[in-house]
C-alpha cells in the first residue's frame, strides 16, 4: 500500500475511534459489511471513491482535491482546528496562524 492511500486509510481508522464507533456501527451506518470496514483500513482492498466519500460523511469528513501549493495553509488550518476540538487547550507555542498580515497591509 503506498503512502497516501496508508494516510487517508489511517485518518478514517482514527476519525472512527474518535467518534466510538466499532467497525459494525460504521458498516451499518455506512451499508458495507464489517468485514469490508476492516480490509478498508488494513488496506487489503482497492477503495473505491465512491465508498470513500460515503464512509468520510458518515464520520464528520470531507473529502476534495486542492491545489498542491494551498496543502501548508489547509494543513495548519487542520491543526489549529483539531487543537481547539482537543480537551486540552493548545499549545500556542506550536500553533502557527494559516495566515499572517503585515503590519503595513491597508487591505
Amino acid at each position: 500500500m503506498n503512502y497516501t492511500i496508508s494516510h487517508i486509510t489511517n485518518q478514517l481508522k482514527a476519525a472512527r475511534k474518535a467518534r466510538g464507533l466499532s467497525q459494525r456501527a460504521l458498516g451499518k451506518l455506512a451499508g458495507v459489511p464489517q468485514s469490508h470496514i476492516s480490509k478498508i483500513e488494513n488496506g487489503s482492498v482497492n477503495l473505491r471513491l465512491s465508498s470513500l466519500i460515503e464512509l468520510a460523511r458518515m464520520l464528520g469528513l470531507e473529502t476534495t482535491l486542492v491545489p498542491r501549493k494551498a496543502l501548508p495553509a489547509i494543513n495548519s488550518i487542520i491543526r489549529s482546528t483539531t487543537a481547539q476540538s482537543s480537551t486540552e487547550p493548545p499549545d500556542l507555542e506550536r500553533v502557527r496562524p494559516a495566515y499572517h498580515l503585515d503590519d503595513d497591509d491597508n487591505g
